[in-house]
């Protein structure tokens, strides 16, 4: 729907316009939710707590909407798959933490895929432009802040996910409508709008309706059965969405595309299976694996016991 959205002749310019809209629709249905539960609104996390996480999903969705008018659908997809790398590399330079082989196996991987389906995209799509990238990559950075903020934050002065949408949402409406108004591009954008008042408003309120069911969904996977079932039907999600892309935009194909979406996947999924084993748990396991392997051939190795099996490498 957004790439649907994005083939209006002259919408590129809109980007931020059609974030504001989101952002309103998502404040109303987070509003709505929490009355038919509560009765009334309540906020636990401290305002200026809240300015921050609005700030950092301005930045998500904003420059991620932006990025529609350079970048074709599915390269956008595989780069917000990737939200991995900004998050390892901000940690290990910021809080000092380490990761495990298959955490930095998993980084590679998507590293890999993503150098590898740019270029393809760079070759294939004449209307490629380095701007998408930037922007792009701009939003996977707020993005990658944007969760461990709204962690601690729900943590700490335990608030439900609802209230953290909500409140959210809505201050980021703000700061999007004064942006829009001191840049200059309000009207304009309103004035664009009128003329294609279903092809934007109608499509858009289909866009948040889903979006924010999916965000519900998600948060409901994950509490029910946990990050790798979440993992699994979001990255099922994923691939379906470029497929179907492919099918309904006429758009140029390459099989690049194809290895080095099999990479990222791959990597997105030794990311979740690495956050449940240390390295030495791994490290182990593997030297198990190649002891077994290699008794088939010399049976005197397999007298080796697990005290002895961390010093052969």
């Amino acid at each position: 729907m957004l790439e649907l959205i994005f083939t209006l002749e002259g919408m590129t310019p809109y980007g931020w316009y059609l974030t504001l809209v989101q952002f309103g629709f998502y404040s109303l249905f987070a509003f709505f939710q929490m009355l038919s539960k509560q009765k009334k609104l309540e906020r636990n996390i401290p305002l200026q707590t809240y300015l921050l996480i609005a700030v950092l999903t301005v930045g998500t969705m904003g420059f991620s909407n932006s990025s529609m008018g350079y970048l074709n659908f599915p390269t956008q997809v595989i780069f917000k798959s990737c939200k991995l790398i900004p998050v390892m590399i901000g940690s290990m330079i910021i809080l000092k933490k380490s990761y495990n082989i298959l955490q930095v196996a998993a980084c590679l991987l998507m590293t890999i895929g993503l150098i590898w389906f740019t270029l393809a995209d760079s070759v294939v799509q004449p209307s490629f432009n380095v701007k998408g990238v930037i922007l792009i990559s701009s939003a996977l950075l707020c993005d990658a802040v944007i969760g461990n903020v709204q962690e601690g934050a729900m943590k700490t002065y335990n608030e439900n996910s609802v209230a953290v949408v909500f409140y959210s949402y809505s201050f980021g409406f703000l700061l999007i409508f004064l942006a829009l108004i001191l840049s200059g591009t309000f009207f304009p954008a309103i004035y664009f709008s009128l003329k294609h008042p279903w092809e934007l408003y109608g499509r858009c309120v289909f866009l948040s309706f889903t979006g924010f069911c999916g965000v519900q969904a998600v948060l409901l996977l994950i509490k029910k059965f946990g990050a790798v079932a979440a993992v699994t039907v979001t990255t099922f999600r994923k691939a379906l969405s470029i497929c179907l892309s492919f099918l309904i935009f006429v758009k140029p194909f390459s099989f690049q595309y194809v290895w080095s979406g099999i990479l990222v996947g791959l990597g997105v999924y030794l990311s979740v299976i690495g956050k449940n084993y240390s390295s030495g748990s791994i490290i182990i396991a593997l030297q198990k694996f190649i002891i077994r392997f290699s008794s088939r051939k010399s049976p005197k190795i397999s007298l080796l016991d697990n005290s002895m099996l961390i010093n052969i490498f």
